[in-house]
């Protein structure tokens, strides 16, 4: 048995831009996962049978060929005739690679006895209102933990609300990462060793497969953290992969390109992980936008505005950094400098002085990550504006600026394109009762909160890698969930 999971994502700065490899964007890793379990089966030649326990008649049946010079088929059977384009190309596209990586007699005996594939992700993933509501349960963190993981859904997986942190960029990469550890592609492999090629090579091939299920080349933020975890991410070259868009299976080889040793996968990942005594909160709000048609509209934008946007979204990467670097240097004085805001609305640090010139130092560093946040918020709103396309929608804006004049909240927006769907709170957590709780007093407004309905996500930054691999009995309730079936 093999089990890898691969985190979301929540862009904090760089939405649109990081299209465009000329800029970058900042994208934090979630600690909600997706999960892909891989066995092999018993009397089931050539067979690979995937499962969605999460929702309502989700399984899908493939039946794998092979001809005489092994050229490898893959095509859906029985039940599973609606089709999932992302699993199908995922499985497909994944044995083509390890076919021309091991060779195509290695591919037939490892499909011997077929495969059974289990694929759950956590419940951050999915809206959680309903299970809310049938528990009468407020919107809040302590209510979302009460539900079981993995939860059930009651709905066809097309028909289910997302809340916008990149599942199926999730799903895809933990299911490349796992069908190519389990037949061996790599010969041994133990990812939290963090070995550079077997990672890109996942990733490249994450990236192209994700891609063809979406239909169109994207920025590829989304798989990168997937595959890295949190960083400063500048896109890859969309040339790379075009060739491979437009051939049928077989047609071309795709190891070629997706090899690390392609020196055409000009991406950048920058590792970068949120100041300590920091957490990143999420917030699951109403309904959400159509980003492809705000995309094409955002876009068309001079280039000078481009440049400024950039520059604002690299001073809040730039801000975030120095402040890891001050607590390394400063420990004991980067505590103090929180002890001494935390109490205080953003708004009013700027203003405080103090006779420890270190703390003091340190307050501006978490006033100027302050104001590097409103300044892109300022921006990306203008931007939407001018634009005609709602970025940070006026709802989201009396929402985002209300949190933020919580004491100890260091600033927030909406990620990625924007719209009305979601939103993230950079909040100071300590240990300390006595200092209040901005966690508390920001779930509380968002409780009271009457002109849309604002539900917290569990999810925090994933503190380990991106893509990992899992022992099953672990994860809470993973094991469990495997089990369960929909009709």
């Amino acid at each position: 048995m093999t089990v890898t999971s691969a985190p979301g994502k929540v862009l904090i700065a760089g939405g649109y831009l990081v299209l465009d490899p000329l800029y970058s964007g900042l994208v934090i890793a979630a600690s909600s996962r997706f999960y892909t379990v891989v066995e092999d089966a018993i009397g089931k030649p050539n067979t690979i049978v995937v499962k969605s326990p999460q929702f309502i008649g989700a399984i899908w049946e493939y039946r794998v060929s092979f001809s005489s010079d092994y050229k490898l088929e893959l095509a859906p059977e029985g039940a599973s005739e609606s089709k999932n384009k992302f699993v199908q190309l995922a499985l497909e596209r994944t044995l083509q690679l390890i076919k021309e990586m091991k060779g195509g007699e290695h591919v037939r005996n490892a499909l011997q006895n077929g495969l059974d594939v289990t694929i759950l992700g956590d419940n951050d993933f999915y809206s959680q209102r309903s299970q809310l509501e049938k528990r009468n349960l407020p919107p809040s963190l302590e209510s979302l933990r009460k539900i079981p993981p993995f939860v059930p859904l009651g709905v066809k997986i097309e028909n289910v609300h997302k809340t916008g942190m990149g599942s199926s960029a999730a799903l895809i990469t933990s299911v490349v990462g796992s069908l190519m550890i389990h037949l061996k592609a790599f010969g041994s492999v133990d990812l939290s060793r963090d070995i550079e090629e077997t990672r890109r090579l996942i990733h490249n091939a994450a990236q192209y497969i994700h891609c063809l299920a979406q239909g169109k080349v994207g920025s590829g933020f989304d798989v990168s953290s997937a595959i890295f975890g949190s960083h400063i991410y500048t896109r890859f070259d969309p040339k790379v992969i075009q060739p491979l868009m437009e051939s049928s299976i077989g047609e071309t080889s795709l190891l070629p390109t997706l090899s690390p040793e392609n020196d055409a996968w000009t991406y950048r990942v920058q590792p970068f992980r949120l100041p300590p005594l920091t957490r990143l909160l999420l917030a699951d709000v109403d309904a959400g936008s159509d980003s492809p048609s705000m995309a094409s509209k955002v876009l068309k934008w001079p280039l000078e505005y481009w440049t400024s946007l950039d520059q604002a979204n690299m001073e809040v990467s730039q801000a975030l950094l120095k402040l890891s670097e001050s607590y390394r240097v400063h420990p004991i004085e980067y505590s103090t400098a929180l002890k001494t805001i935390v109490l205080r609305p953003a708004v009013e640090w700027h203003s405080l002085t103090g006779k420890n010139g270190v703390v003091f130092e340190l307050i501006q560093h978490f006033d100027r990550a302050y104001r590097a946040i409103q300044a892109v918020r300022q921006q990306m709103k203008r931007m939407g504006e001018l634009a005609g396309v709602p970025i940070e929608p006026d709802e989201q804006t009396r929402l985002l600026d209300s949190c933020t004049g919580v004491p100890g909240v260091i600033g927030g927006g909406v990620p990625g394109a924007g719209g009305y769907d979601a939103i993230w709170i950079l909040i100071i957590e300590l240990d300390d009762a006595s200092l209040g709780s901005p966690l508390a007093n920001v779930q509380k407004l968002w409780q009271g909160w009457q002109e849309m309905n604002v539900s917290p996500l569990l999810a925090e930054e994933s503190l380990s890698s991106g893509l990992r691999m899992e022992q099953l009995n672990e994860v809470n309730g993973l094991a469990e969930a495997m089990k369960f079936v929909q009709e």
